[in-house]
């Protein structure tokens, strides 16, 4: 038999780890952790990116940063390679035929090597749940914790708009009681212009009044001077002290009496006379002498009369004399000048009151 080494057992593509390891059955735990966390990493970093609450923070833009530690390396102690993944390298023996008994140690060899390799990937697929699960766990409290946070910014949002919310109710309750402050000042001050315009009014009433009293009393004196005054007149004597005058004037008044009498006593007689020759004589009606006579007499008749009129005024003149209140003016009591009452017997007016009769 040739001697030769027996080439080094090959282990499919599929299940060869990329490191060929030199040393006899020895594949190091270290790798094979390595490749596990590689490939582990990715699907940890997406759960913590789908369960991170950074997606519903609140609307002030409140950023919570969370640090997700990875999962430390495992270190696994170095054991013996399962029999995938594994170069052996033969020593070489003699060039013969092996033996039953060898290929049972060597089939063994293999199966406790494949059970050790299979207890391997087992607990290291219980520590990548465990790691999951803690990395779920603290995912679950950086959510509680950030909720817990955005819960405590709102609510603190939430005071501050209260507080916002008061301080504004405030200021419009102090603008509207400084508004109704400045309304009630602007009723007052009108109420007391209105009082002010109303006492002046008032006064310049009473004022008025007390003026138009005063001119009342005024008019009132000035009547009652004027009256006293006219009353004073209505009983004086102008010429009282000239008694000379006064007789000169009695006199006079005698004489018109005595020449008024006479003409009274003439008319009288002639018209007694027409009457008495109307009645003796036959009148021709057709000329209307009858007529005439009768205007005639009544002419003579009321001449007469008019003269009894004069001499009832002469008795009044006389008696004035007597009185001393002769050549007082009747109307205006004031007393009549000496050449009217030497003029005109008798006169009981002055000259202005008869021009305005």
């Amino acid at each position: 038999m040739p001697s030769s080494a027996k080439p080094a057992t090959k282990i499919p593509a599929k299940k060869t780890s990329t490191k060929k390891v030199v040393t006899k059955k020895v594949v190091t735990k270290k790798v094979v952790a390595k490749k596990a966390v590689a490939k582990k990493a990715p699907a940890t970093k997406k759960l913590i990116a789908a369960k991170s609450p950074s997606k519903k923070a609140p609307a002030r833009k409140v950023v919570v940063k969370k640090t997700v530690k990875k999962a430390p390396a495992t270190k696994i102690p170095a054991k013996k390679s399962p029999a995938k993944n594994v170069a052996v390298k033969v020593t070489p023996k003699k060039l013969h035929a092996p033996t039953p008994d060898q290929k049972a140690v060597t089939a063994a060899k293999a199966a406790a090597e494949k059970a050790k390799a299979a207890a391997a990937a087992k607990a290291l697929k219980e520590r990548e749940a465990k790691a999951k699960a803690a990395a779920k766990a603290k995912a679950a409290a950086e959510k509680a914790k950030a909720a817990a946070t955005a819960k405590a910014i709102r609510e603190r949002e939430a005071k501050a708009k209260a507080a916002a919310k008061e301080r504004e109710s405030q200021r419009k309750a102090r603008e509207k009681a400084a508004a109704e402050a400045k309304k009630q000042r602007e009723i007052e001050t009108k109420r007391k212009a209105i009082e002010a315009e109303k006492q002046r009014k008032q006064r310049e009433i009473e004022r008025r009044n007390l003026e138009e009293l005063k001119r009342h009393e005024r008019r009132e004196a000035e009547e009652r001077k004027r009256l006293e005054a006219l009353e004073r007149k209505m009983h004086s004597k102008p010429y009282g002290n000239d008694a000379e005058f006064l007789e000169e004037l009695r006199l006079l008044l005698l004489e018109s009496r005595e020449a008024t009498s006479n003409q009274i006593a003439i008319s009288e007689s002639e018209a007694n006379e027409m009457l008495v020759d109307r009645e003796r004589l036959e009148y021709d009606d057709e000329d209307g002498s009858s007529v005439a006579s009768d205007i005639q007499r009544d002419q003579l008749k009321d001449f007469a009369a008019a003269l009894r009129l004069k001499v009832d005024e002469i008795d009044v003149a006389l008696a004035r004399i007597d009185e001393g209140s002769y050549g007082r003016c009747d109307e205006c009591y004031e007393p009549i000048s000496k050449p009217r009452l030497l003029a005109q017997l008798p006169v009981f007016t002055c000259v202005s009151c008869r021009a305005s009769v």
